[in-house]
């Protein structure tokens, strides 16, 4: 699992590179815990002044691997000792610049992650989703806070209840994406934004960044995490969640029953 995750570090940007292509670069356990890794790897290295997340392929990230992530339970999800709850309460505390560059899909926790960057650039080929509702689950990654925050509750409600994709332009109006690039320029223009955060004071950086985070804000932040694990790990042992997943594999319409 190790070379679905490729890291890098070069004149200061760590570079983490989702390398699952044949997958849409889905998300299984193992990835988590080497981007875990180089995150903190990252926090702890003076020389590493910004970190960029790339993708391989046509694809940013297609949210969680759901036969993998199923097949561990919602113990370890209510407990947040699964892989990806370890990630996601790491990076709540992550005070370095943080870029992502993102074309085709970006599924679930694909966009729940640009929430927590500081720069998103996005090609005209991304195609946001959080479909959470849909699979019997609830938003995850502090996005029942951090949605409404940037775009209205409205705005976030539609998003979160609905599930439906969406575009960079409408990314840009919630306040996910910061820059729309053309896909041919994606990479270099989001390696050119790293390298230029790379080269500026990294103590006014990291200050900056957590002047724009509240104490406040934080802790909301915080509780909204363990409010969605909770849910989450509920959402995952429902007869929902099950029915979600397996019509998903058995390429039909999910039944949830109707009232007469």
């Amino acid at each position: 699992m190790t070379d679905s995750v490729l890291v890098n570090k070069a004149q200061g940007v760590l570079t983490v590179t989702l390398n699952r292509p044949e997958k849409r670069n889905a998300l299984a356990g193992g990835m988590y815990t080497t981007m875990e890794q180089a995150m903190r790897d990252a926090m702890a290295d003076e020389e590493v002044r910004a970190v960029l997340i790339l993708a391989e392929g046509e694809h940013f990230c297609a949210g969680n691997d759901l036969q993998d992530f199923g097949s561990k339970g919602a113990k370890a999800a209510a407990q947040g000792t699964s892989p990806a709850m370890r990630f996601i309460q790491f990076m709540l505390g992550f005070d370095k610049p943080l870029i992502a560059a993102v074309r085709g899909s970006a599924v679930g926790i694909g966009t729940t992650l640009l929430l927590h960057c500081d720069l998103v650039l996005a090609s005209e080929t991304a195609r946001f989703a959080l479909p959470f509702t849909r699979l019997g689950l609830v938003p995850e990654f502090g996005s029942s806070f951090l949605l409404p925050h940037l775009a209205g509750r409205v705005q976030a409600s539609h998003v979160l209840l609905t599930g439906e994709t969406f575009d960079t332009e409408q990314a840009v109006r919630l306040g996910i994406v910061s820059q729309p690039v053309s896909d041919k320029e994606l990479d270099s223009l989001a390696r050119q934004r790293a390298d230029e955060l790379a080269e500026l004071p990294p103590q006014a950086l990291r200050a900056t960044k957590r002047l724009l985070q509240s104490a406040a804000y934080r802790q909301q932040l915080s509780q909204a995490v363990d409010a969605e694990r909770e849910a989450f790990a509920r959402g995952l042992a429902s007869t929902e969640h099950q029915e979600a997943v397996t019509a998903f594999f058995e390429k039909r319409k999910p039944d949830f029953g109707r009232p007469a």
